[in-house]
């Protein structure tokens, strides 16, 4: 999208009249003719008042200026006074008029001789000017001081002649400035103005100086002391600098060009020689003495910055302003420059670990980076200085913490950082290629060589490692990457599917594979020789994975690096052709992948988007792909594949190009199967796409129109004829979907759809365009308005939007009987109970508005309501008739609005059941959306309805605030002492609270709308609740309302929510009026009223308990905030510096008796200072942030005085508001400082004796280690995506070093199980959750230099505590601080303190602890791939310390858990490679399975000598049990067992048969897992099933005697994953049982397991296989009687499963039954379960096919994969189709089946039964609405997604094409008759019910209103079937 440049302003010349005669008088003096000819044009130029006149005549004039001569002309007064209007027209005019560039331009063109008079001229204006005290006019003369020096050679002349007076100016303009700072604290506008200003003046002070260096130098070089009066301006000046650069209030950007001006104004006084080096490299060291060589008067402006005591970020701005100013480019430096080059970066290094803003580490990121470009530059130079080469390259100490340095910021959240990070390491590799001694071949530089290999060899969720991997590849080409690591393409492919790496590695393999291909290039000169090799790396491994990952995993490949890769090579496309279609094709049933079709759309299509495939006029895309292979890739079962397949039909590489017959077909083929999509990235994804569709279709019809309109061409014309046909249909489609009863999603898209014809074509009825208003019925905008009423605010706003740009003539909304109609509605349902009734209403307000008879509808429904009020009259000729409609629309809903807060005063019960208060109140709020302010006419009246408006917000209010503000809101219990809230919420409690029962919230009550306060107040029988009395005495038509706590809370929540939204958009749209100060304004708000609604915000955030009504509140009290920062009164603008400072100080004085609101989470109180917080612009200083965080962290920490009532309560605020704060994400990186303060305080609340501080501090604490560690990544707690290396840690939050090592070591003291008493610290827990969310960096070397050592001992010491959570925690905080290569000798140490023989004095919890410590730091040595790849075996063999420590493993050992967790160490020693030597291995192994042999699991005695209750005994029992399985099933191999065949075996059944169900669960589910696997690797590879030893008889034994139900649920999933040969004759010890008796058995169990699901869902697939293989095995005929049963029991139990309310486990494994079940069973020409129940099972199957659960859908569409050959259709695409298409196919192929079977008319009645359907209205159903009001937010069927409109709509196609069936049975009359009974009954029901409902139901009874639809449709549909079948 193109921006259209801004067009700067021209204005005309504004003088008033004292100047203008004085500037014409002294035009009029005499002169000669050329002067006169110039004056008075001069003259007709200030007269005029059109500024492009204006500019035509001084353009003139300089005309006339060039065309003087010297001997023709004088410099007379009368040129003179020319000369002097063009210099004061200059000095007067802004600078971006060009009126003020016309005159510079007129006074330029003076010829030479003239350039000394002009020069003069402007000068003393100039000097005029400056010598103003007017401090407004500080902006403007700045501006054009630097106008002078932008390319205006006269200009620049005067500000060298005027060099001082400028200088003098803008020293006092930045003294004003810096002084004016100091007041405007709270002021963030006047403060961001007076920033800007600020920086002018710097900029241009530094401007001026830059082109004055000439005279400066000469006035210095004269200037005999330092009292000149330039000296003592220059000194002046740098004393501002100083100011600014000290004065932490300034904006970053200020002080950062200030510190450049400081040291270019130190070069400017000292010269260019080396002086200016010295002293800058003294002001960063803070040394006097390295400036005693500068002047004095330098030294006292600068004394300042010499402070020690200064700011951390002054050395940083002088950093900067050193590399900006110094140059350093192209020359030998001196060695005080050299000194000074290589000082900055170790002051830059100094500042890690002291700045804390983020803002502040980007500038440190950007001078570092800045830097290096400058010693880049410096050691480009052949005389490059020894001593600076030496310290440059690479492996020297400066550029080695350089690296450190990028390591530790690569991760940074800003994203700016990590770039600046990478350019740095970039210039850093340059330097060392300058300064090292392998130029020529950098693959030969040992250091670049060890640093590939280090970088390589880090984890892959380190984003940094991308870009210092593509820095590499540029230095040393892809080809050396890839020898190192020959998997690097394929690892990058796999990283594509996570979302937060796909970028980096996109990039990186965009590197790579360009610079791949240019090196084989340069090898193989031939043309394209190189290209196979190149495929064979980039693109094979891309096609494996499109076609065999998971979706998810490869989306972003097409978003990221498909694109790429064909913009590097179009030419691959057709290879990647060739290679899918040559691929098996597979049907993708449920795999989860993509599959050769899917890779193929996703490859076409990126080449479609990039333009590299073109489509052709005869076939599409050239004929690369078949067209049934795009019809089967539309309707494909993974939405990808649908979206890639529609993304290659509608996008581009133009928008012009014209559509194909063929892709118009495809699109109708597609769009009426995928409307109704579960997921909104598949909705997006579509909407997206057929966008460009549209676009293409009318960008390509302009196109053709116009060629047409030049020549006519019959071609041309057929296309047109085709769009407007495609056009129409697609239209009248989507209308069509809009039915009452479509799917939330259905509608939806379509309202998107239609809103995009809406945009591009518009629904239009003239013969302009395609006409499509024309295919827009009355039936069909009735249908968008009646999406109105849906329950979802996205379907009501897109029906809104799409209902206005409908034709008038079909909308018919100018009908004064509908337009009155749906008023009335609009009003009833603004009143309505049910929330969502009340947008409903607002949404048909907002339609009504733009008709022009809707002020007369409003008087008729009021007159017939005898409601007397009227509104004033309104001006009905000034006014829009839409300002007219809202004011008389918010003027009605006032005076019913007046009425209702009347009967909530006087009963609140009574009004929340029959007016609540907030549809009104949001009806007003959207009405007055709609309007613009700006632009009001009525501004009187609207006055009056604000000032109204307002006291109605504070009266509603005050009603329902005492439920809300109450201690328990919820449940209405009074808990409040404060005696005024107390006593309303008493008289409230009166009114509702039942006397002598709690039965209230559960009975509703009920009461006569006649009752009033009184009555209601008066004593009632006990027994008054529980009746249901209908008080209509006198047969009056009087309401009963039926009233919960439920609706008295929503009442009063909502209203709260709707009065704070109100509220916050009046203060935040209407304009502000200010009577006093601007009379005259059109303004509507005034500034009291402001401040009023300001302190009512306040009341309610900081009083209210209920969490919707504070919240809601805190979003007016946002938009009021942002309201008040814009506003341009003093006094608003200072408001929340005002209230937050108020509101702090309550906080610091609050105590149990404050009117704070003091729950456990504050309430509202952190809200509150969130909003007002939020108002403050991130780019200003901050101010308000840092003052609110020091009180807050100072009020957090725990009292000296220990926790008293006075300190608890503001420390319990604090914490919560802290915790808000940081998880404000508005707040960004500016809270990031205060991180560590927080980290303190939630760490110290642990040690308070209060419970509510604890609680605090564990919530603040939570939030900030989300804050610093980030949002949960994954689903392993212990990712390292959610870690952070120590360095980096420790960088980023220096103060928690000290503060965490003084805390372990505190903690670590308390720690001594040797006492026998457990001593829990209270934040040991919390030091150790921080501490294990650390790890490592490999790239941290082989010493660490952030002082991680001191933690290790006392972490280790932790590891004693008594407490079994302490050891754990302990354990896993260790790994991080120990380096991996000291991992080995760090575990020997830790065994070596085991003791090595039993004894007295042993503690079980120091050995527990230490082998806790040892596994974790084993099993991270070996996940760690950056462990030593060659590593001395003596050095760190482990056996040693293992041997003799064998004893803990075995019974001398009492201890059951330490004896576990040393097997468990065993077990990982025989497992897994470790640091032990080969022979020790076999040993150890050797040893551990002795033990295992002798242990209780194996002993014949068996494991009952074990007491379970005995702490430790099952977790041993399941050591024994990993060794076990390790031995017999995961890695037999690995063992030498005695008689390994047989061994094997016993040993897994002694498992299986341990009485400990725990072992048993455990060997099952590794069992499972190896078949599972087994079961994979057979698939693709064709190997055995079982690759180890199992006793399939054991498991069919397990498997009847089992009792637990989680192993027997196990066993029956293990036998599942088995074949049947192995299991049949199924063995029961000595017995055996028949394949039918085991059926009943496991059927009876199926019956009886309905409590577990698993074991359910188990049960099922086994007996479904067997069923299966009874089928098949056994002809119908020879079934005996009890097989017959056991088939129709199954099937029974099968259909109970697809039940709508079965969990969606036993759901998807019904799928799963039912789609095997298909080619044997449910297609089956025999029909081995009879007619009944086969047709019954394909109902369940069609009933899975609509399920609201995605994946159950799924599952169920894979039987079309199962279809056998000779019934597909070839016409119907086969494979993995979408649910809609399967079931579209499924119903075709049943019709099908029915004529195979010879069973059509049976067939008939079913499906005719099935369209009849269940939906039977009650007798009751008139009465259906009025029961609904107690269920507020009831939305109807569970079901979201089926629609039984569009099913039996289906189910009537398909029995119509059977009827016509040639020789099909008719159906039995007795049967017709029947049928056409139930239609006859239903037809009547349905009428019935209809009359009863009352005007508009779509709106006033919508579930009912569809329910009977729904029914009509039915019964219509089946009595037509009915009436075809009788003729």
């Amino acid at each position: 999208m193109v921006v259209k440049k801004k067009t700067p302003k021209v204005e005309a010349v504004a003088l008033d009249d004292v100047k203008l005669k004085s500037l014409t008088d002294s035009l009029s003096v005499e002169g000669d003719s050329r002067s006169i000819e110039l004056a008075q044009v001069l003259k007709d130029s200030l007269s005029s008042s059109d500024p492009v006149e204006q500019i035509q005549l001084i353009s003139k004039a300089g005309f006339m200026l060039e065309q003087l001569r010297e001997g023709e002309s004088s410099t007379g007064p009368l040129l003179h006074a020319c000369l002097s209007t063009l210099a004061f027209l200059y000095t007067k005019l802004p600078v971006k008029n060009p009126l003020k560039r016309a005159v510079a331009s007129a006074l330029g063109s003076g010829p030479d001789w003239l350039q000394e008079n002009t020069v003069r001229c402007l000068s003393e204006c100039l000097s005029t000017s400056l010598s103003s005290t007017n401090t407004d006019h500080f902006s403007h003369l700045t501006d054009s001081i630097t106008s002078c020096l932008d390319g205006f050679n006269i200009g620049e002349k005067c500000v060298h002649r005027l060099l001082t007076e400028v200088l003098q100016f803008f020293q006092r303009a930045l003294h004003y400035y810096v002084e004016q700072n100091r007041g405007l604290v709270g002021r963030h506008v006047a403060q961001a103005q007076l920033m800007q200003s600020c920086l002018a003046v710097v900029k241009a002070s530094m401007l001026v100086v830059q082109r004055s260096q000439e005279p400066i130098s000469t006035a210095m070089l004269s200037a005999s002391s330092d009292q000149s009066d330039l000296h003592q301006v220059l000194s002046g000046l740098l004393n501002c600098y100083t100011c600014i650069l000290t004065d932490e209030e300034f904006v970053q950007t200020v002080q950062s060009t200030a510190g450049m001006a400081a040291v270019l104004f130190i070069r400017s006084i000292m010269g260019n020689g080396d002086d200016a080096p010295v002293i800058v490299a003294g002001l960063l060291q803070c040394s006097v003495d390295a400036g005693s060589t500068a002047p004095q008067c330098l030294r006292q402006s600068c004394a300042g910055l010499y402070e020690r005591t200064r700011p951390a970020a002054v050395a940083l701005y002088l950093s900067h302003g050193a590399l900006a100013m110094l140059s350093w480019r192209g020359k030998t430096l001196c060695p005080q420059a050299e000194k000074l080059l290589l000082l900055i970066p170790e002051v830059l290094l100094s500042l890690d670990t002291r700045v804390k803003e983020s803002s502040t580490v980007m500038v440190v990121a950007r001078v570092m980076t800045l830097w290096s470009g400058a010693a880049v530059d410096c050691a480009k130079v052949d005389t490059c200085p020894p001593l600076l080469r030496s310290s440059l390259v690479g492996g020297s100490p400066l550029i080695a913490r350089l690296h450190h340095h990028i390591y530790a910021h690569w991760e940074h959240p800003l994203d700016g950082v990590r770039h600046q990070m990478r350019t740095l390491f970039q210039n850093l590799l340059k330097l060392h290629q300058h300064c090292s001694e392998h130029k020529s071949d950098p693959t030969s530089d040992p250091y670049i060589a060890q640093l590939t290999r280090d970088l390589l060899a880090l984890e892959w969720h380190m984003k940094g490692k991308y870009g210092t991997l593509a820095c590499l590849v540029e230095h040393l080409g892809a080809e050396y990457l890839l020898k190192l690591d020959g998997g690097l393409p394929s690892r990058l492919l796999g990283l594509m599917g996570d979302q937060t790496l796909a970028p980096y590695a996109s990039d990186l393999l965009e590197k790579l594979f360009i610079s791949h291909k240019a090196q084989l290039c340069a090898q193989f000169r031939d043309g394209h020789a190189w290209i196979d090799g190149w495929h064979e790396v980039w693109v094979t491994p891309l096609l494996q994975v499109l076609c065999t990952a998971r979706l998810d995993q490869t989306t972003y490949i097409l978003d990221y690096f498909l694109p790429k890769l064909l913009r590097c090579n179009p030419s691959s496309l057709s290879h990647m052709v060739q290679a899918l279609q040559e691929m098996p094709s597979c049907n993708e049933g449920a795999t989860g992948s993509r599959g050769a079709l899917g890779a193929l759309m996703t490859c076409l299509r990126a080449a479609r988007c990039q333009g590299v495939l073109k489509s052709v006029e005869e076939q599409l895309w050239g004929g690369l792909v078949p067209l049934p292979l795009m019809r089967q890739a539309l309707v494909h079962k993974h939405d990808q594949v649908r979206m890639d397949a529609l993304g290659l039909l509608c996008e581009s590489h133009r928008s012009t190009e014209k559509l194909s017959r063929q892709e118009l077909e495809l699109i109708r083929h597609f769009l009426p199967f995928s409307l109704n999509s579960q997921s909104p990235g598949v909705r997006q994804q579509t909407v997206s796409l057929l966008k460009k569709l549209l676009c293409r279709v009318k960008d390509s019809a302009q196109l053709l129109q116009k060629r047409q309109d030049q020549h006519e061409n019959d071609k041309e014309q057929e296309v047109l004829n085709m769009y407007q046909e495609f056009l129409r249909w697609f239209c009248e489609t989507l209308f069509q979907v809009l039915h009452p009863g479509a799917s939330f999603s259905r509608c939806l898209l379509a309202l998107h759809l239609l809103l995009l014809i809406a945009e591009h074509f518009t629904f239009n009825t003239g013969s302009v365009g395609f006409a499509l208003g024309e295919s827009v019925s009355a039936a069909h905008a009735q249908a968008v308005l009646y999406c109105l009423s849906s329950n979802f605010l996205e379907v009501k706003q897109l029906a809104s939007n799409l209902f206005q740009k409908l034709p008038p003539a079909a909308v018919r909304l100018q009908e004064p009987e509908r337009l009155q109609s749906l008023q009335k509605v609009a009003l009833d349902l603004s009143t309505s109970t049910k929330p969502f009734d009340s947008v409903t209403a607002a949404h048909l307000l907002k339609l009504l508005l733009h008709q022009p008879g809707l002020q007369d509808a409003l008087h008729g429904c009021f007159r017939k309501q005898y409601i007397p009020l009227r509104p004033p009259a309104l001006n009905q000729f000034e006014a829009s008739t839409l300002e007219q409609n809202t004011l008389a629309v918010v003027q009605w809903l006032m005076i019913c609005l007046k009425e209702e807060i009347l009967k909530a005063e006087s009963s609140l019960l009574q009004a929340a059941a029959s007016c609540p208060l907030y549809g009104r109140v949001h009806c007003i709020t959207a009405v007055l959306q709609q309007l613009n302010t700006g632009s009001l006419v009525l501004l009187s009246q609207w006055r009056a309805v604000v000032s109204e408006l307002i006291g109605l917000c504070y009266r509603m209010s005050d009603v329902v605030s005492p439920v809300v503000q109450s201690s328990s809101p919820e449940g209405l219990i009074p808990m409040d002492t404060e005696s005024e809230t107390s006593a309303d919420l008493q008289k409230i409690l009166q009114e509702i609270q039942p006397h002598d029962t709690n039965d209230f919230f559960t009975s509703a009550r009920e009461l006569d709308p006649s009752e009033t306060d009184h009555n209601s107040e008066q004593k009632e029988p006990e027994n008054t609740v529980h009746k249901q009395q209908i008080c209509n005495t006198g047969g009056s038509d009087r309401e009963a309302y039926r009233v919960t706590a439920q609706m008295v809370l929503v009442c009063c929540w909502r209203t709260m929510k709707e009065v704070s939204m109100l509220l916050g958009h009046l203060c935040q749209s209407m304009t502000l009026y200010c009577p006093l100060t601007h009379p005259d304004s059109r303004g509507v708000i005034t500034e009291d009223q402001v401040e009023g609604v300001g302190k009512y915000f306040r009341e309610q955030l900081l009083q209210s308990r209920h969490r919707g009504a504070f919240e809601l509140a805190y979003v007016g009290f946002v938009r009021l905030t942002e309201m008040l920062c814009r506003s341009g009164s003093a006094m608003l603008q200072q408001l929340p510096a005002h209230w937050l400072k108020e509101v702090l100080e309550d906080v610091k004085s609050s105590d149990p008796s404050s009117k704070l609101c003091a729950t456990r989470r504050s309430a509202g109180i952190p809200f509150y200072i969130q909003a007002l917080l939020s108002s403050e612009p991130k780019s200003s200083s901050c101010g308000l942030l840092k003052m609110t965080m020091r009180s807050l962290t100072a009020l957090a920490m725990p009292s000296n005085e220990g926790a008293t009532e006075n300190s608890t309560v503001p420390q319990v605020h604090a914490l919560n508001i802290l915790r808000a704060l940081y998880r404000d994400t508005r707040l960004g990186e500016n809270i990031v400082p205060f991180v560590s303060e927080g980290m303190q305080a939630a760490i110290l609340g642990f040690t308070s004796p209060v419970w509510a501080v604890r609680n605090s501090s564990t919530l603040l604490f939570s939030t900030l280690i989300t804050r610093i560690f980030g949002v949960k990544k994954g689903k392993d707690e212990h990712s390292k995506k959610n870690r952070m290396t120590g360095r980096e840690f420790f960088t980023r939050f220096p103060a928690l070093y000290p503060f965490l090592l003084s805390q372990l070591q505190e903690a670590a003291a308390s720690v001594n199980s040797d006492s026998g008493q457990v001593k829990l610290h209270p934040s040991l827990f919390l030091l150790l959750l921080v501490l294990g969310r650390l790890y490592p960096s490999p790239m941290d070397g082989s010493s660490s230099p952030l002082g991680l050592a001191p933690f290790m001992p006392l972490i280790i010491r932790c590891g004693r505590s008594a407490v079994y959570r302490t050891r754990e925690m302990a354990a896993r905080a260790l790994v991080p601080f120990v380096l991996v290569t000291q991992v080995p000798s760090t575990i020997q140490t830790l065994l070596e303190e085991l003791p090595e023989e039993p004894g007295p004095g042993i503690q079980q919890n120091h050995i527990h602890g230490t082998l806790l410590q040892v596994l974790s730091l084993l099993r991270s040595y070996l996940t760690d791939t950056h462990r030593p790849q060659s590593e001395n075996k003596q050095d760190c063999d482990l056996s040693s310390a293992i041997f003799p420590r064998l004893w803990l493993a075995t019974r001398r050992n009492l201890c059951l858990v330490t004896r576990g967790a040393f097997l468990d160490l065993l077990g990982s020693c025989g497992c897994i490679p470790v640091p032990v030597s080969e022979s020790q291995l076999k040993k150890l192994r050797e040893e551990t399975l002795h033990i295992l042999m002798a242990s209780e699991l194996v002993d014949p005695l068996g494991p009952d000598d074990i007491n379970h209750s005995v702490p430790g005994a099952t977790q041993y029992l399941l050591s024994l049990a990993h060794i076990a399985i390790s031995i017999c099933v995961e890695s037999p191999h690995l063992w030498e067992c005695p008689e390994s065949d047989r061994f094997q075996r016993d040993l897994l059944e002694r498992l299986l048969q341990c009485p400990h169900y725990d072992v048993r669960l455990f060997a099952l589910e590794q069992l499972l897992k190896t078949l599972q696997r087994t079961e994979e690797k057979s698939q693709h590879c064709g190997q055995g099933p079982l690759p180890f030893d199992l006793s399939v008889s054991s498991l069919t034994s397990l498997a009847l005697h089992e009792t637990y139900p989680g192993c027997q649920a196990k066993v029956l999933q293990v036998l599942a994953v088995l074949p049947l040969s192995f299991l049949l004759p199924w063995r029961d010890g000595m017995m055996s049982l028949s394949c039918q008796e085991v059926l009943e058995h496991l059927l009876t169990l199926l019956e009886t397991s309905v409590h577990s699901v698993e074991l359910y869902c188990a049960t099922l697939s086994l007996t479904s296989q067997l069923v299966v293989h009874l089928a098949e095995s056994t002809p119908q005929q020879e079934l005996n009687e009890a097989a017959v049963v056991c088939l129709s029991r199954w099937a029974a139990l099968v259909l109970e499963s697809c039940g709508e309310e079965q969990p969606a486990e036993v759901k998807l494994m019904s799928a799963e039954v039912l789609v095997k079940a298909v080619p044997t069973l449910l297609t089956a020409p025999a029909l081995p379960l009879g007619i009944t129940h086969t047709v019954a099972l394909w109902k369940c199957l069609f009933t899975l096919l609509q399920d609201e659960d995605q994946d159950v859908r799924d599952g169920a569409a894979d039987f079309t994969c199962y279809i056998p050959a000779h019934l597909q259709n070839t016409g119907v695409a086969t494979g993995a189709v979408s649910p809609p298409v399967a079931l579209e196919m499924g119903v075709g192929l049943l019709c099908q089946l029915f004529q195979m079977w010879d069973h059509v008319a049976a067939g008939m009645v079913n499906l005719i039964e099935w369209l009849l359907g269940d939906e039977q209205l009650g007798a009751n159903c008139e009465e259906t609405p009025e029961l609904d009001d107690e269920f507020l937010f009831e939305k109807g069927d569970l079901n979201l997604w089926a629609e039984p409109l569009l099913w039996a709509r289906m189910l009537h196609g398909h029995l119509s094409a059977l009827l016509r069936v040639e020789y099909s049975p008719g159906v039995s009359a007795t049967e017709l008759d029947r049928l056409s009974a139930i239609a006859s009954s239903n037809f009547l029901t349905a009428q019935r019910s209809m009359k009863a409902l009352t005007a508009l139901p779509q709106f006033s009874a919508t579930i009912q209103y569809a329910k009977i639809t729904l029914l009509k449709e039915r019964t219509s549909l089946a009595q037509n079937l009915l009436d075809t079948l009788t003729r």
